[in-house]
């Protein structure tokens, strides 16, 4: 026999026998078995079946509870939780694995991390970091939103395309920060420092300060979250000097993070949405109140129409008057004629006095209507607009036809329209507009 061929042992098995063959041997040897451990990426499939892991700190064993056993427990498992099982060994022969079939699960004892976690909550909870008179409300409009995530998470795609779709007009700042993993709590602090360090900076349109911060990151497994329950971390989101919104995880999910922040989104698009209302509301209400002022100010001059219409009828009609008082001059004329001669000169005298005072009379008293007629009629066209435009103004809209009243509105190089007087024309704004 050649030195170099290999020695096979008598039998040679065929793989899908000899997994059946370690599967006999581990029923005979071990099983029913009762293990012990800490839960690990526990996940519940549409089929009511159950797929976790249970180790310790030397091993760990793949592990299936099928539908009827899960719907017999009393209990959410979660990960991290220390809980007892008693099942069946064997070999899950498609893949070779060693496999606990489990047939019940009681709670052992919570598990390591989740001490570690209520250790945590309990000090900081004792020191005041969860208080809720510390807890700020959100600005209504912030100037600037700044983010906390990794650059490549799904949680930071549903950040900006909620924003988007809200606040296209408020700046979004990411401070990219790792969120899982050993070195991901320092990286987080560093993240949250940088925009602790924006939130000063002065208000100016090409820099403007952050009024609010986001700590966003997808659902995952306890371990996955741990460093949102970083004691540092917490310690720095409670220096925050302007609001934050934690949104770490699923709904279910709670971390020390969502305790200390001043609000708990239950995701990170649900983060987003509260951050700032959408501009389709400020919109509204600026339609709103347009359409209320166009309504006080015809109220206005409707008002000042009717006053100088009730002071045009006071006034009456002056021909009417005088009319009268020539019947009163013929009708003492004709009783003149009767007198005699005497009698009528004297009279005509006294006439002709009468008549000198009534023509003063009704001169002045006509000089007095046409001086509050006139008065009416200058308070009422000073109420015209154009009167404000002939002595310089101008009115400014933007390229939608929106009023400019504020020179926060304007920037370098953008087209207005400009009413004047006697037409318009259009002009483009040079320079940075300073408002006083």
């Amino acid at each position: 026999m050649n030195s170099e061929t290999p020695v096979f042992s008598s039998r040679i098995w065929a793989v899908g026998a000899l997994c059946r063959a370690v599967a006999d041997a581990l029923e005979s040897r071990f099983n029913p078995v009762a293990v012990r451990g800490e839960i690990s990426g526990f996940s519940r499939a549409v089929s009511g079946h159950c797929y976790f892991t249970i180790k310790d700190a030397t091993g760990q064993i793949r592990c299936a509870m099928f539908k009827r056993a899960a719907s017999l427990l009393d209990f959410s498992p979660r990960d991290g939780e220390l809980v007892e099982l008693r099942g069946r060994l064997g070999v899950y022969e498609a893949r070779g694995d060693l496999q606990l079939v489990v047939e019940s699960m009681r709670r052992a004892g919570q598990g390591a991390l989740f001490e570690q976690f209520l250790r945590i909550k309990a000090q900081l909870e004792g020191e005041g970091l969860f208080d809720p008179e510390h807890k700020r409300p959100l600005p209504v409009q912030p100037r600037a939103i700044g983010v906390v995530t990794s650059l490549g998470a799904a949680a930071w795609h549903d950040v900006v395309t909620a924003l988007q779709r809200r606040v296209p007009h408020i700046p979004v700042i990411l401070a990219p920060a790792a969120v899982q993993g050993a070195g991901a709590a320092p990286a987080l602090v560093q993240a949250l420092q940088q925009l602790y360090a924006r939130s000063a900076l002065s208000d100016l349109p090409a820099d403007p300060p952050v009024d609010v911060i986001l700590l966003v990151r997808g659902g995952g497994a306890m371990e996955d979250l741990w460093a949102f329950n970083d004691e540092q971390l917490a310690r720095t989101l409670a220096l925050s000097p302007v609001p934050i919104i934690s949104g770490v995880g699923h709904e279910t999910d709670f971390t020390i993070a969502d305790f200390v922040a001043d609000v708990r989104a239950p995701t990170p698009t649900a983060a987003a949405e509260m951050a700032a209302q959408p501009l389709q509301l400020w919109r509204d209400a600026l339609d709103l109140l347009r359409e209320r002022l166009d309504s006080a100010v015809h109220r206005h001059l409707d008002r000042q129409a009717q006053r100088v219409d009730t002071l045009a009828a006071r006034l009456g009609r002056p021909s009417s008057r005088l009319a009268a008082h020539r019947l009163v001059l013929e009708r003492l004329a004709q009783q003149l004629q009767s007198d005699r001669s005497q009698a009528l000169r004297e009279h005509r005298q006294q006439m002709a006095r009468r008549a000198e005072r009534l023509h003063q009379v009704v001169h002045r008293s006509l000089e007095q209507r046409r001086g509050v007629l006139a008065r009416a009629q200058l308070r009422l066209q000073l109420l015209d607009p154009r009167l404000v435009l002939e002595r310089g103004y101008v009115w400014l809209t933007d390229e939608a036809g929106q009023a400019i009243t504020s020179a926060q509105q304007l920037h370098p190089d953008q087209v207005v329209q400009a009413t004047l007087a006697d037409g318009q024309a259009q002009l483009m704004v040079r320079g940075q507009p300073r408002a006083h």
